[in-house]
């Protein structure tokens, strides 16, 4: 029979071996920890869409580069008695505040798209803040309004980003139809995506420099009419008050609630 003899060498190995496996389990259990706490965090949803028994929809427009075609829609928008809104880079204002005040003037809503359309996800929180208050200040200096609206640059989101949208009493947007202009496909096909996919309370994403957008923005908004549809701009789509998000961006409004619009509203519900 073999005697097992523990040297003060083979003990110190076990005690080593021992400290290693317990400070593994006590980092395990942290990350398990962590991990459930991030899980149950209520994840903070932007508005897609608006929950409406009225059938209107929102055309929005964003603006982050080129600004040859603008006045061309604008003028079809005023041919057709459409509103909408365009959502505009900070860096787009510097460049061309002429067109700022003329989408201002012709009356759609100027809204927020970013200072300097960077990944807003990827910022810390006063990079954040920043991006979303230059953009205000160039807007309200050229138009005389702070926009009320906000939507992040490749809809590009998280908790960060949607909590700072709201702490400056601004509701954070997205889109639940995309026409995919920005693809560059046929005036045909960009009417027809933006018909199959309109309810009511849709909000629309086009783009003030797609190739093809001019061409087909009569057709779209004949179809959306053919289909009973009022367009309105956004800031007449959204219902007056505090407000929860579902989890697919559906906003609904708060029983009972008539505050103002753009008040701060609650946690997003999931």
């Amino acid at each position: 029979m073999k005697l097992l003899i523990l040297t003060k060498k083979s003990l110190s190995i076990m005690f080593v071996c021992l400290f290693i496996a317990v400070l593994a389990g006590v980092i395990s259990f942290g990350a398990v920890t962590k991990t459930v706490q991030t899980a149950t965090e209520p994840r903070e949803i932007p508005i897609y869409c608006v929950d409406t028994d009225e059938k209107k929809v929102a055309l929005s427009f964003d603006a982050a580069w080129g600004n040859e075609q603008t006045t061309q829609l604008l003028n079809i928008l005023d041919e057709k008695n459409v509103k909408t809104t365009f959502f505009l880079v900070g860096d787009w204002v510097d460049k061309y505040p002429d067109s700022v005040k003329e989408i201002a003037q012709r009356g759609h809503d100027v809204e927020n798209h970013s200072n300097t359309h960077p990944y807003m996800s990827q910022l810390s929180e006063s990079k954040m803040k920043e991006e979303i208050d230059s953009c205000n200040e160039k807007i309200e200096a050229l138009t005389g309004c702070k926009p009320t609206l906000f939507r992040a640059p490749y809809g590009d989101y998280n908790n960060a980003v949607v909590k700072a949208v709201k702490s400056a009493d601004m509701y954070c947007m997205q889109w639940d139809v995309d026409s995919l202009d920005w693809k560059d496909p046929s005036p045909q096909q960009i009417v027809k995506t933006i018909s199959d996919k309109i309810n009511c309370g849709s909000i629309i994403l086009m783009h003030n420099g797609a190739t093809n957008t001019p061409e087909a923005l009569p057709a779209v908004i004949d179809a959306i009419r053919e289909k009973g549809y009022e367009i309105v701009p956004i800031s007449q789509l959204l219902p007056q008050g505090d407000y929860t998000t579902d989890a697919n961006g559906m906003m609904h409004l708060c029983d009972g609630d008539t505050s103002p619009a753009g008040t701060q509203a609650p946690p997003s519900i999931n």
